[in-house]
């Protein structure tokens, strides 16, 4: 952890801040509470780190301060001072000369943030010729340097590139470049390592660190990654309902929190607990705007509440060596009940397989021309064996672009297989017939990602239920239906209401359940999981994961469980695979692959993610993957492995088996 450079006079200090949401009502205009009652100060090179779940106003919080706020949205009150100026009563021209220059913001979703027709070259050069006055040859080489300190390789050439030509990874680091390129004294990084590779966000913070020590900038980092605060933060400010509930340094936060809502988030990580357990989830939702309680916001979810909780707001009081809480009984819980133990599937020894993939293949054409002629192809998935028992879970891990999600839908027919076979449970599945097909669809079903894209927001969800049911004969009618859907969502632990509401109407966890409930409409022996938790709070990832584990228990479905976040794989799996560029490197059981990797790349996976213990010595891989069009000779890893040999460069290492039922290709297990 870098050193605070020693100072009296905060850069930044924020004092009573309040949001409102100005909304139009019947004959009238009214204002809705959105932040209240905010402060804070930032010292020269310091960070604090903003946690909470969405909706608590974290980024709301950013945009106040850069003066970037959405038209619905007003200053209620506060003061927001940066090196002595206080920038609500500035004009915008003179806010405009400060963005850039004094502050700078890395926003959530680069994709987004991007202008995808202009050139990267031309993007920053815009922030060089504003706040720098560099034109022409002198600001194409500022622009080059910078996007050499950010680590991308020929910075001339990719200059000269589109947004889309650059990977998720990558495009953050441009927006980074943009957000350095005037020199600010002060960077707020808005949920910078969202939904990147652990490898990738290892190299973000690595980034972010080093520039922050070579120039003594101060940072605030929003996030709801606790690993990622116990990396970068030298305090932490947490957030709930639009108001700050604690404040303390890094060292007395991951010691001992304060506030009840602090310790809930600890007690829903999946690292918090061993295996076996259930998670802690809160229960209940953040209180809708408009219904505000007047007292303690988080009374209604507090374990510890008292009748004064529920009638008399709490203010900020002293905690440790210069902390501040917002609760009648801050502390510890005294007598904390158990973790109550999660029956685990019981599976015999000698369970038949329910699904066999052997030597899956699923390849693209390259097309050019006028002709559009195949001049190539695309080896998304080259060749993967894969077994899936009832009742226990495979997880599915690696960087993004390494064909994880390309199986999930290849084995769910909905991409085209070039390769391979699929045996459901010793049958062939290529030998099936179009009715057959259609029942073996109805025994597997997919969750997918991102359950606002995959619900129709123009149905309402007992019609998404009821869509696969009737499409697949378990219902006659929507009649003879409505109540299995009734079941369904209480099954998942929703409202029978909820039949009548539409996506949008509902929370990202309660969304997640839906998509749930849709899969198991049908009654379905084989769920896949495509990254069903990587975009959650840690609260609402702790119900869905207590959910698929009850639901496993009790339904003895196998699970094929694609992400990227390790400490989820070693919560519910039994079993992980780790694929890179298309094919399996090493895979056998959670606990023997995850304590001593064989693999170099699972070493170097590992090594990178962020721990709320401590962080172990990260392995750094150089370079990007490369393309699944153009695979390297040999290991395809070897461009990026420490360890590469020059068998390694010549050879394509065979798959060997290793005590205690792992299977590696590597050289080194030759």
């Amino acid at each position: 952890m870098p050193s605070i450079p020693a100072s009296t006079e905060p850069l930044l200090s924020v004092r009573g801040l309040s949001l409102a949401i100005q909304k139009a009502g019947p004959g009238e205009q009214r204002r809705v509470p959105a932040v209240t009652d905010l402060g804070f100060d930032l010292l020269p090179g310091e960070t604090l780190a903003l946690v909470g779940e969405s909706g608590c106003g974290k980024s709301l919080t950013a945009q106040a301060l850069m003066r970037l706020l959405p038209g619905a949205i007003r200053v209620t009150g506060g003061a927001v001072h940066f090196q002595g100026q206080n920038l609500l009563a500035l004009p915008e021209a003179a806010m405009r000369d400060l963005r850039g220059r004094g502050m700078a913001m890395i926003f959530q979703e680069p994709a987004t943030s991007l202008n995808p027709v202009l050139t990267v070259g031309c993007q920053i050069g815009e922030v060089l010729a504003r706040h720098g006055g560099l034109q022409g040859r002198a600001a194409r080489e500022r622009a080059e340097q910078l996007l050499r300190q950010v680590g991308i390789a020929d910075p001339a050439r990719r200059l000269d590139e589109y947004p889309f030509q650059f990977s998720g990874g990558m495009k953050q680091r441009v927006m980074i470049a943009i957000a350095l390129a005037a020199d600010p004294q002060l960077l707020i990084a808005d949920e910078p390592t969202t939904a990147l590779d652990v490898t990738v966000q290892s190299q973000i913070l690595d980034l972010l660190q080093q520039i922050q020590a070579e120039r003594g900038m101060a940072m605030l980092l929003i996030t709801h990654d606790l690993g990622i605060v116990a990396r970068m933060a030298h305090r932490v400010g947490v957030m709930y309902a639009g108001q700050l509930v604690e404040l303390a340094s890094r060292e007395a936060f991951f010691r001992a929190p304060g506030h009840p809502y602090s310790q809930a988030l600890f007690a829903a990580l999946p690292e918090a607990v061993g295996r076996g357990q259930r998670l802690k989830a809160l229960a209940g939702q953040v209180p809708a705007l408009e219904a505000m309680p007047a007292a303690c916001r988080f009374a209604d979810r507090c374990e510890r509440r008292q009748p004064v909780c529920c009638n008399e707001a709490p203010g900020l009081t002293a905690q440790g060596q210069g902390g501040l809480v917002r609760c009648h009984f801050p502390g510890p819980q005294a007598g904390a009940a158990a973790e109550v133990k999660l029956v685990e599937p019981r599976v015999p020894a000698a369970a038949a397989p329910l699904l066999q993939i052997e030597q899956l293949q699923v390849h693209f054409p390259i097309r050019k021309g006028f002709l559009q002629r195949v001049c190539g192809q695309v080896r998304a998935v080259d060749g993967v064996n894969l077994s899936l028992t009832p009742g226990r879970t495979l997880a599915l891990v690696g960087e993004s672009g390494c064909g994880k999600t390309t199986v999930g839908k290849a084995l769910m027919q909905l991409l085209p297989r070039t390769g391979g076979s699929l045996h459901w449970q010793g049958a062939v599945i290529d030998d099936a017939d179009k009715g057959q097909r259609r029942a073996l669809r109805r025994k597997m079903q997919m969750v997918f990602q991102d359950p606002f894209a995959s619900l129709n927001p123009r149905m309402m969800v007992g019609d998404i239920l009821l869509e696969g049911m009737l499409a697949l004969g378990v219902a006659d009618s929507a009649e003879s239906g409505r109540g299995a859907c009734i079941a369904l969502l209480e099954q998942v632990g929703l409202k029978a209401e909820a039949l009548g509401r539409f996506p949008h109407e509902f929370s990202g966890g309660q969304r997640q359940r839906i998509a749930i409930a849709r899969a198991l409409a049908v009654s379905p022996e084989l769920l896949i999981c495509d990254e069903p938790t990587s975009a959650l709070d840690v609260s609402v990832q702790a119900q869905i994961l207590n959910l698929l584990r009850d639901l496993q228990a009790e339904l003895q479905m196998a699970y094929l469980f694609i992400t990227h976040n390790f400490a989820v794989v070693e919560y519910l799996a039994q079993e992980v695979a780790v694929m890179y560029l298309g094919r399996v490197v090493e895979q056998g059981p959670v606990e023997r692959v995850l304590a001593a990797p064989a693999h170099p790349y699972t070493e170097a996976l590992l090594s990178a993610v962020p721990r709320i213990e401590g962080t172990r010595q990260v392995i750094r891989l150089q370079g990007e993957t490369p393309s699944p069009a153009r695979p390297p000779q040999g290991c395809h890893f070897h461009p990026r492995c420490p360890k590469a040999m020059e068998l390694c460069r010549r050879d394509y290492p065979e798959t060997r088996e290793l005590p205690g039922g792992r299977q590696v290709a590597c050289h080194l297990h030759g």
